[in-house]
This record gives structure tokens, C-alpha cells and sequence, in this order.
């Protein structure tokens, strides 16, 4: 399995999956339930390989700088752009 793209591609779906989750702790324990539940055949080392990936994607991204709520996938509120006008 191709871990490189299996990061990718949970990290691109950190918005919908960890929604209402409240911090960093929460979102790694998250990861890792998703793990075990839709790639249970991931080694150990392989889960925290995986993990430690995506959170490093989140944190990259600022994912876990977003306000509650904020909701959108940019970390940018819709009303910035009415501002400019």
C-alpha cells in the first residue's frame, strides 16, 4: 500500500471526518479509529507512520488555527470578499 497517498488522501478529508473534533489529541485519536476501522491491515508502525503524516499535513495547513464554526476548507471566512467591496 502506498502510504504517501493514503496521507494525502485522509488528510484531504480532515474537514468532513474530524468535524467537531476539538483539538489535536482528538484529531489524532480520530485518525487512528479511522485507521483501524478502514485499513486494519496497516501495521502498527504503519498507522503511526500514517498519523504523524496527516497531522503534519493539518498543522501545515492550519487546520487546527481555524475558529470553531469557520467551516470552509481556505481557513478564510465567505465575508472577507463583501469587505472588498
Amino acid at each position: 500500500m502506498n502510504l504517501s497517498a493514503l496521507i494525502d488522501q485522509i488528510a484531504a478529508q480532515a474537514d468532513e471526518f474530524l468535524e467537531g473534533f476539538s483539538g489535536r489529541a482528538d484529531a489524532r485519536a480520530g485518525i487512528q479509529e479511522l485507521l483501524t476501522a478502514q485499513h486494519h491491515t496497516l501495521s502498527e508502525e504503519e498507522r503511526r507512520h500514517v498519523t504523524d503524516g496527516v497531522m503534519s499535513i493539518l498543522e501545515d495547513e492550519g487546520f487546527f488555527d481555524k475558529t470553531p464554526g469557520g467551516g470552509n476548507d481556505l481557513g478564510m471566512s465567505s465575508s472577507a470578499d463583501d469587505d472588498d467591496n
